[in-house]
């Protein structure tokens, strides 16, 4: 799709959001709190970005950029080129992070940009009626975005963590005094969603979710394996040093993909036999076990084989 920035703002230091309309006789499709848009740069980069907005009937779509100090590309080239009454190329929206609107009480803990799902969660859940309670965490009040926006909800379900101050996040003994049976979401930095991760293991499945930004850490499996395509009848060898992607795009498959870092789940393949090397972290972990399907832009194989449905 195309859509056009409407406007431009400056949120806090290296923090930019962005309103994007859709061209004149076209419109957005609706979406549900915590989805995103990737977002396709002339620069041939995808990235993902989550909509700070309601988009049950969006006539616009609202996403914030925070210039990575080490970007690759993305962040830096939309800060240094994105101006409002541009054009630009998204994808339609999709929820890897929705939100539970049956859920009984909801807590939601943010990290720095992490808050952005956040807002369109929090309104969801005021035009519902359910209660909810937000921690937000951020390492100094001037570069923390959107504590305007913040300010509009009932300051007593809200509670800002300044590392500055001396207030940083406990999330062990928040976590610790949340009932069970709460649905808790988090977005935020590594370090966040790793101590989140630990923290809420022994809670019941589907009871915890988060999102990350990145792949982190994630190392891409080797190759050295041949990939067989079930519904063209062909194989594909995966050299040593290339990934799964590559191999596919380099030999003409057309796979879809966005952010190259196992996080979107834009190219999810199913698998139909072998065993995959799973380095994502888009599938749950009662996914991976099953090897019923795999991320192709960073996973691998552990058989010699692995068929695809492709």
């Amino acid at each position: 799709m195309h859509a056009r920035i409407r406007t431009a703002r400056w949120e806090s230091n290296g923090v930019m959001s962005y309103a994007l309309e859709p061209l004149a006789g076209e419109h957005f499709p609706s979406c549900t709190a915590g989805a995103h848009i990737d977002v396709h740069l002339p620069n041939g980069i995808n990235r993902s970005y989550s909509l700070l907005n309601d988009g049950s009937v969006p006539d616009h779509y609202e996403i914030a950029v925070q210039c990575d100090p080490d970007s690759r590309g993305g962040s830096s080239f939309i800060h240094e080129n994105w101006r409002a009454g541009h054009v630009i190329s998204i994808a339609p929206p999709r929820n890897n992070f929705p939100l539970n609107e049956e859920a009984a009480r909801t807590l939601l803990i943010s990290g720095g940009i992490g808050v952005t799902p956040m807002f369109a969660m929090i309104e969801r859940l005021e035009a519902l009626g359910r209660p909810w309670a937000l921690h937000h965490a951020f390492r100094r009040r001037e570069q923390a975005a959107f504590l305007d926006r913040l300010a509009r909800y009932d300051p007593s379900r809200i509670v800002l963590h300044d590392d500055a101050a001396g207030t940083s996040l406990d999330m062990r003994a928040l976590i610790a005094d949340t009932e069970a049976g709460t649905h808790i979401y988090c977005c935020g930095p590594e370090r966040m969603l790793a101590a989140f991760t630990e923290l809420t293991a022994d809670r019941p499945a589907g009871f915890a979710h988060l999102e990350y930004f990145s792949g982190g850490d994630i190392v891409p499996a080797a190759g050295g394996y041949t990939l067989a395509l079930n519904r063209s009848g062909r194989t594909i060898e995966v050299e040593a040093g290339e990934t799964m992607l590559d191999a596919l795009l380099d030999a003409g498959v057309n796979v879809g993909f966005a952010c190259s870092e196992g996080i979107c789940g834009s190219c999810r393949v199913e698998v139909l036999e072998g065993v995959p090397d799973h380095r994502d972290r888009f599938l749950s972990a009662e996914e991976k076990r099953a090897n019923k399907s795999v991320m192709v832009c960073c996973s691998g194989a552990r058989t010699a084989t692995l068929t695809l449905d492709l």
